[in-house]
């Protein structure tokens, strides 16, 4: 209910009389004040007298598109949290109004139910107190560098609206904490935040985890279950990997997103969904588009705004406070107080291809911490193969006969002895064995660059395809010099 002391006050810009008066009378009877327009004109003139907490702008009007307005109150700098209605099937422009700034949008005709709890969502930030600037996942991602501060303003800035995000970046870069520092951010702080790994649901149960089944859907069904959507509701729903889900599931959540409703295995009507869809990935979704694995429709919806989380090797600036954050972490997880790195060891660093970013790293101070001798971490315990085991030591071989000796030898071996080659000295065995190692490097080489041309250089598939783990793979890399690009 609104605050008698300070009314909330909102403006419908629509040119039929009949949904103006039927959106206000909605409006009324939550207890807010509302003010009509019938035009860009008349709603610029209206928004000229008086600030408004939330305005509902019709995209098609007799004199321009809702899109004026919205330009309109971005230069003018306006507190207004902007909710367009679109006809059915304007995808475009809905994502166009999302990325000019809108809030969020409705579609027409407009459910009266949809209407009330899009603009309770608006308003949301009235009823809790105002999110702080820093929150504890904003602070959790360490780095001052120009490419994480533009990362973190961008965060900071599309937390006001609803409109999806499509976070991208290799893996390791830290995808799931800036979908967290973005639901931190916004007025829908004091929601849950869902967090989905879309790659680990086997195929056949996703639209049962998505949207939930009812009690006696399919055999085995013994209760309901609410699905992800019902789960996040009122907050953030995190789909990370979301270039894992089968085309067939990509429909289903299309229509999830465009009609903000979705309807439980077993039921026989939709239920409106009040989520923030934040979305992840670290494939290429354009490319993704283009060879049919990934719906273009979707994508759209999807990427309405984009985050592309830097690479650490674009970052190296960071080294230093990255380091120390998570040596702060590996100390009291090992209770090692004294933990840290010298000056070698730190520049040593910048030389590593960081394949699998920040999470590389952390493993890496986590081995070296492992293998230190003492609590200063050197250089020589960052190496990758410095736990390899040496080559076992070849046996002694007795001293080879000179001289006079070898003739005698020779004289009285017996008859029906074959001549054999001289052995091979201990400088030989290791030109053979150096020619033998570096065939086989030839051989593995040849292999891994087939298994990274074959996934598209999805470090994730080709291990998967070479049966390793993914840190063994990019271990090899780095041992053979190659660019997983």
């Amino acid at each position: 209910m609104s605050d008698t002391a300070s009314p909330i006050r909102m403006l419908v810009v629509d040119d039929e009389p009949d949904l103006r008066e039927l959106y206000v009378l909605t409006l009324l009877r939550e207890g807010w004040q509302a003010d009509e327009a019938g035009s860009v004109a008349q709603a610029l003139e209206c928004m000229t007298r008086r600030e408004y907490e939330v305005a509902i702008v019709d995209m098609r009007l007799p004199d321009g598109e809702g899109t004026d307005i919205l330009a309109w109150a971005q230069t003018q700098r306006r507190a207004e949290r902007i909710i367009v209605a679109t006809a059915y099937g304007s995808a475009a422009s809905a994502v166009q109004a999302l990325k000019m700034g809108a809030f969020d949008y409705l579609t027409k005709p407009v459910e009266l139910s949809q209407l009330r709890q899009v603009v309770r969502s608006a308003l949301g930030h009235r009823d809790s107190p105002a999110p702080l600037p820093t929150t504890a996942a904003l602070q959790a991602m360490v780095g001052e560098s120009a490419p994480m501060a533009a990362v973190k303003q961008t965060l900071r800035r599309c937390a006001r609206g609803m409109a999806p995000v499509l976070i991208q970046g290799e893996s390791g870069t830290g995808k799931e904490l800036a979908a967290r520092a973005l639901h931190e951010l916004s007025s829908r702080a004091a929601g849950p935040f869902v967090a989905v790994n879309c790659s680990a649901i086997p195929e056949h149960l996703l639209e049962a985890e998505f949207f939930g089944y009812r009690k006696g859907a399919f055999t085995g069904a013994t209760s309901a279950h609410d699905g992800f959507f019902a789960a996040a509701a009122g907050g953030t729903l995190f789909l990370d990997e979301i270039g894992e889900l089968p085309l067939s599931m990509q429909a289903k959540l299309l229509r999830a997103v465009q009609e903000r409703k979705i309807r439980a295995i077993g039921e026989t009507t939709e239920m409106p969904v009040d989520v923030r869809l934040v979305s992840a990935t670290h494939r290429d979704l354009q490319r993704c588009v283009s060879d049919g694995s990934f719906r273009q429709d979707l994508y759209y919806r999807l990427n309405v705004i984009a985050v592309t989380m830097p690479p650490l090797r674009e970052r190296l600036d960071d080294l230093p406070l990255l380091v120390e954050a998570l040596l702060a972490r590996i100390r009291h997880e090992h209770e090692r107080p004294g933990l840290r790195l010298d000056a070698a060891a730190l520049e040593r660093l910048r030389d590593f291809g960081f394949a699998g970013n920040v999470r590389e790293l952390e493993n890496l101070l986590h081995r070296a911490a492992a293998m230190a001798a003492s609590d200063l971490i050197g250089a020589a315990d960052l190496e990758p193969d410095g736990d390899r085991p040496a080559p076992p030591a070849r046996p002694p071989q007795p001293p080879a006969p000179h001289g006079q000796e070898r003739e005698a030898a020779i004289a009285s071996a017996p008859a029906q002895t074959p001549r054999v080659e001289a052995a091979a000295s201990p400088a030989d065995d290791d030109r053979e064995i150096e020619r033998l190692a570096g065939c086989l490097d030839d051989i593995e080489r040849d292999t891994l660059r087939q298994a990274l041309l074959d996934s598209g250089s999805d470090l994730e598939v080709a291990a998967r395809k070479l049966g390793l783990p993914p840190r063994q793979l990019q271990w090899r890399l780095r041992r053979l010099r190659l660019d997983a690009n």
